[in-house]
């Protein structure tokens, strides 16, 4: 292997290994910051040591070692610290606090070992409340999560909440300088506190799923540990959580969604989309869990809203309610592709009243631009060209790939071959995932032949 086909390999480890380590790191060291540092030394040795040793058969057990070792100097030197402070003479009172702090430290150096190989429980669904604290800001705790738990680079993040690399970048040093000053427990939260937190913990974890499901940059057009760990997390949550109807109704939509994961990529690794996918290879399994789980959030809701006159079997009604969440209304719209055996059968009116639900319930240029497809599914493209236009004014979508993408494709099935082409090839400019550069290339190449039928 390698030097380059080594660091790729790290990288790759990084990605995976990376949220468990820091989560592992902060339940003993109690610092998330202290606890990246860590773990930013252990990947440090490894790139300096993989290239001549090889990666190792168990490479994340490796990174948990090394991280290991430098919290025990760690506290090691923090005990080395307050003995100096003991020694230099300082007033009673002090000396007394400081040998109290010495031995408690060198305590818990003692049982830092021990406490590496405890059976830790969920350590990344404590990190990811502690990462939530209300302390921090709403951005705040749904950046410093996706960078400790899912992984993801500032640039990653910046793109997904489509705001610039630097201000994700000061959330996050902010975030984290914020936790360590509060001392705030790692410790999953309990009641009303729970509750409360809850609604930042779901956007993190449909966000990691999300990444996932489609990657922001790369050669991968998806990153299927990243869908699998938001599965885990959301049904941990939906067993600690059991009455929150939005809990079940994220299961839903990453159920659902997941379903489809064999059918989006091709041989190659291309991505295949939607309307071209083997509806064969969707996972049946997991569209029974994802239908299962809306249908607990949908009784959840009913329940809540003190209605318990209709039937189970019938809530699946005609007219959606803004009473529900924004999870459970994407949930139902996964759903209709779910329960339709062709692209022919999907109930796009329907998918497009779901929509204008969501948009009354989350008005963003986002939400308006999934509304725009579904209206042109329903009614036809021009309807769709139309609220596409209203939308490229938005400041927030002026980099935003799949603006052009959605337009193009709109342009193309109306037979305007030229604007279509310089739609796709503008995608393809902004977008930074390897994969869907080629297709949105392959799509404005199209426009030079044959179009396809409307």
């Amino acid at each position: 292997m390698t030097a380059t086909d080594t660091h790729r390999a790290i990288d790759a480890v990084w990605r995976i290994e990376s949220p468990r380590l820091i989560a592992g790191l902060a339940r003993i060291v109690r610092d998330v910051g202290v606890a990246e540092d860590l773990a930013q030394d252990a990947l440090v040795a490894a790139l300096e040591q993989w290239p001549q040793s090889g990666v190792p058969d168990n490479p994340g057990a490796w990174l948990m070692a090394a991280a290991k070792h430098r919290a025990i100097d760690h506290f090691r030197r923090n005990t080395r610290l307050e003995r100096k402070h003991e020694e230099l003479g300082r007033e009673n009172v002090i000396q007394k606090i400081g040998a109290r702090e010495v031995r408690a430290g060198e305590d818990q150096m003692k049982d830092l070992e021990a406490a590496f190989d405890d059976d830790v429980g969920d350590d990344l669904l404590r990190l990811m409340f502690v990462a939530c604290h209300p302390a921090l800001s709403t951005e705040a705790r749904v950046a410093l999560t996706l960078r400790l738990l899912g992984g993801l680079t500032t640039d990653e993040i910046a793109r997904a909440f489509l705001v610039p690399e630097p201000t994700i970048a000061q959330r996050i040093v902010r975030a984290k300088r914020t936790l360590a000053e509060a001392r705030v427990p790692f410790e999953v939260p309990r009641g009303d506190e729970l509750a409360a937190r809850l609604s930042s913990v779901l956007a993190v974890i449909y966000l990691v799923f999300n990444e996932g499901y489609s990657a922001t940059a790369g050669d991968d057009w998806m990153r299927p540990t990243l869908c699998e760990e938001a599965l885990r997390l959301g049904r941990v949550l939906a067993e600690l959580a059991p009455q929150e109807a939005e809990v079940h109704g994220l299961v839903a939509l990453m159920e659902i969604q997941a379903s489809r994961s064999r059918a989006r990529v091709g041989p190659s690794g291309e991505p295949i989309l939607l309307n071209d996918q083997n509806r064969a290879h969707w996972d049946q399994l997991l569209i029974r869990r994802g239908l299962a789980a809306l249908e607990r959030a949908e009784k959840l809701r009913v329940q809540k809203l003190g209605t318990r006159t209709r039937r189970a079997e019938n809530l699946d009604a005609e007219t959606p309610s803004v009473a529900q969440g924004p999870y459970a209304l994407q949930a139902a719209i996964a759903a209709c592709h779910a329960r339709a055996r062709t692209p022919e059968e999907t109930a796009w009116p329907r998918i497009a009243m779901l929509y204008d639900s969501l948009a009354q319930l989350t008005p963003s240029p986002v939400v308006e631009l999934n509304r725009a497809v579904a209206v042109a599914m329903a009614f036809g493209p021009a309807e769709g060209l139309k609220l596409v236009d209203a939308l490229t004014s938005s400041r927030s979508l002026e980099n935003y790939h799949l603006l052009p993408s959605v337009r193009g494709d709109f342009l193309f099935k109306l037979g305007r071959f030229a604007q279509a082409r310089a739609e796709f090839e503008r995608a393809a400019s902004l977008t930074r995932n390897a994969r869907e550069r080629e297709l949105l290339h392959e799509r404005a190449a199209a426009c030079s032949r044959e179009p396809a039928p409307s």
